[in-house]
């Protein structure tokens, strides 16, 4: 009866911390910056509040930025980018 007491109680911390583990979500960027997308292409990276991207990268459109991997945008930005006039396009094939 203990072993099996014993069983139940590990069995249930292992199912809680794997279920809690793949309910997080990784942070596009750290707190304090922001998510920048390169014109014309599918990378990305991340820039300090306040500052502005760096020359060939632009900010994402409002309300279309990715705030966690895999996403909603996140997912979307991968085939799509944004033209030099900020239009959004379809990204160029790799």
């Amino acid at each position: 009866m203990r072993k099996t007491m014993l069983g139940l109680a590990v069995a249930s911390v292992t199912a809680a911390l794997t279920l809690t583990a793949c309910s997080i979500q990784e942070a596009s960027c750290s707190d304090g910056e922001y998510s920048v997308l390169t014109v014309g292409g599918t990378g990305s990276a991340c820039v300090s509040d306040g500052e502005k991207p760096p020359k060939g990268y632009t900010r994402y459109p409002q309300g279309k930025e990715p705030k966690h991997v895999d996403d909603k945008w996140d997912v979307y930005w991968r085939t799509h980018t944004v033209d030099e006039n900020g239009k959004i396009i379809k990204a160029p094939a790799e």
